[in-house]
């Protein structure tokens, strides 16, 4: 079985949990740079070029708020995620 289908399930399986829990500054940021693109896309890179921690992209998938979208074949380390509707939640005024 392909280990990145096993991550997916796993953080399905954690979503309702997300209702209860609060981003931290660092996921929220994070999230928020997905509100306005197409598709929810979230950036693998922060305002100053840095790589997003995949400590962040990680927690942000195991709660349910964000979701891996394509894979990149050049970098497969790399997660291309993109936002869930749980997140898209989190982001209402």
């Amino acid at each position: 079985m392909n280990s990145r289908l096993v991550e997916t399930a796993d953080a399905r399986e954690e979503a309702p949990e997300a209702a209860s829990r609060r981003p931290t500054p660092a996921q929220l940021a994070w999230l928020e740079c997905g509100r306005n693109q197409p598709g929810g896309k979230l950036p693998l890179f922060d305002g100053q070029g840095q790589r997003v921690a995949r400590q962040t992209i990680r927690a942000c998938i195991a709660h349910g708020w964000a979701e891996p979208w394509v894979a990149n074949p050049i970098k497969p380390d790399w997660e291309v995620c993109r936002l869930t509707q749980a997140g898209r939640a989190l982001l209402k005024p």
